[in-house]
């Protein structure tokens, strides 16, 4: 292992109490915690309560809603980190997904966690009945069937602190002599489930593939015989993934050194002791192992977040003695513990939980209403919608239908559809004339939304209904796919169109590129529901 600096004398107390705070609010039944509610369940003074909070707010990974805080989808990135380095959900999500895919039940990818077993990935299936596990999720490892299969592939005797029970012993003896494991109701009545353990090269149990159904579908006994198969085949493709891995795939850095530096710094000028400037640093060093695989060096973790190795070293050792890394020969690993801060909550954000809070922020700009719509057949589906302060606004609700040709959003994602499948929807289309001003040629209608797409925003004056101007931008996912479109409406009779381009497309395009940051957040291992 490289040479490092001395160990400091004790771990960084912001940082240690910051992630108390982002514990607690990621545990709690309700999103939302007032900071005397924080203090009082974490025993901090108020006062540090609202400098953690001043600054988990400034770096993105709190948000506050009037007197309130809760966790914002930027602190996925602390889960991204760990799921990244360790690489399983890329190598092995996609055969996970497949057999969810065979068998129509849903499949999870597991790994030990202390005591307890950790969900990384999960292909769930849309059911009445549904089972609500969520990646990041802990289940005690007693109760599990990945859990049995953990402790059957362990070397040596257990843990003095781990006398076990019969019941147990003979679940691990069994997992072991059969190679898998089953999970009849031991943690919820109605649950079933059947995992095999995953090898890597060495041999040694890196995760578990684990398929679960309720029993108004399958008997664990009916769930054994019909998934073990498949489950066993899935594990060694598995197998093989794990020991001739590609290339990783390449992702933006986190953290841009410099820039990450500027920032801290301006931000410590602006809000002096209000701002935790080694909580911040602390969090970019824990984001920065989500650009490295495996064991990361010191020298690059200080590289990637522009801290000297001493500083950068400091916070490692802090996330050490917390349990959210490990130090090796090699350098430091980070630990799935880290899916304790906020990841399950977060991963189960929809897109209109994620687009609202920012077109709250945009109607308090631009004083007009504002939309998020998804592409539904040839019609576009109202996701999210704020309505503007005005007298005279849109009347427009969630859940509404209107025809894409006719929306300024319909042709954004119109536009944004690969040629072939573009020129198949417009061709099945027969615009219809809403309005004397609607384009009702399907030579017109194309060239809009090329047009729409050239420019990188949509315009549509007065051909849904006389008096209606409305401008919208893509929304992107961490792939650059375009997935949802923004707008803003308005009353056409309000400015002239240069005057309302020039005011409100800036505005929105930046409202458009937050709720994609905080899509390619949330959704970069776990897909978001449309709503």
């Amino acid at each position: 292992m490289e040479q490092t600096a001395a160990t400091p004398a004790g771990p960084v107390g912001p940082l240690v109490r910051g992630l108390d705070v982002l514990r607690v609010l990621a545990a709690g039944p309700e999103p939302r915690r007032h900071p005397g509610d924080l203090a009082r369940v974490t025993g901090l003074a108020r006062s540090t309560v609202d400098r953690i909070a001043t600054t988990l707010v400034r770096v993105g990974v709190l948000r506050a809603e009037g007197r309130e805080l809760l966790l914002a989808p930027g602190a996925a990135e602390l889960g991204n980190a760990y799921l990244a380095s360790c690489g399983l959900p890329e190598l092995l999500g996609p055969h996970a997904a497949s057999l969810a895919g065979v068998l129509d039940e849903s499949v999870s990818l597991a790994v030990p966690d202390g005591d307890g077993v950790r969900f990384l990935t999960r292909s769930a299936r849309r059911r009445a009945m549904a089972i609500s596990l969520r990646p990041g999720d802990l289940l005690p490892a007693a109760r599990c069937a990945a859990g049995a299969l953990f402790a059957a592939g362990r070397d040596g005797d257990r843990p003095a602190r781990d006398p076990g029970t019969p019941a147990r012993d003979r679940r691990v003896a069994e997992a072991r002599a059969r190679g898998f494991a089953v999970d009849d109701q031991m943690i919820e009545p109605g649950l079933v489930a059947v995992a095999v353990p995953v090898r890597g090269p060495d041999g040694a149990v890196v995760c578990a593939v684990g398929v679960e159904s309720h029993t108004s579908r399958h008997s664990a006994a009916s769930l054994e015989e019909r998934a073990l198969p498949a489950l066993r085949r899935t594990a060694a493709a598995m197998e093989e993934a794990l020991a001739c891995p590609p290339a990783p795939a390449t992702h933006p850095a986190p953290l841009v050194a410099t820039a990450a530096g500027a920032r801290k710094d301006a931000l410590k000028e602006e809000l002096g002791a209000g701002f935790l400037q080694s909580l911040a640093r602390g969090l970019d060093v824990l984001r920065a192992f989500g650009s490295l695989r495996g064991p990361a060096r010191l020298t690059d973790l200080a590289r990637l977040t522009g801290q000297p190795r001493a500083t950068a070293r400091r916070s490692l050792l802090t996330l050490r003695h917390l349990g959210y890394v490990r130090e090796e020969e090699a350098g430091f690993r980070l630990l799935p513990r880290v899916l304790e801060l906020g990841y399950a909550r977060l991963c189960a954000l929809t897109l209109p939980e994620i687009a609202t809070p920012h077109l709250v922020d945009l109607v308090g700009r631009v004083r007009e209403s504002a939309s998020v719509a998804v592409l539904d057949g040839d019609d576009i589906r109202y996701v999210a919608r704020v309505a503007g302060s005005r007298i005279m606004r849109i009347d427009i609700g969630v859940g509404t239908r209107l025809p894409a040709y006719a929306t300024s959003m319909g042709r954004v994602l119109l536009g944004a559809l690969p040629a072939a499948e573009r020129a198949a929807r417009l061709g099945r289309i027969t615009p219809e004339a809403l309005t004397p001003h609607t384009l009702t040629t399907r030579e017109e209608l194309e060239k809009a939304v090329t047009a729409t797409a050239e420019r990188g925003h949509g315009w549509v004056e007065r051909e849904l209904e006389e008096g209606l101007r409305s401008l919208a931008v893509p929304v992107t996912d961490g792939a650059g796919r375009v997935v949802a479109a923004v707008n803003i409406a308005l009353h056409a009779g309000r400015a002239t169109p240069e005057e309302s381009l020039a005011v409100l497309l800036p505005p929105l395009r930046e409202t458009a590129a937050l709720i994609s940051a905080d899509l390619a957040a949330v959704g970069r291992f776990s897909p978001v529901a449309p709503g």
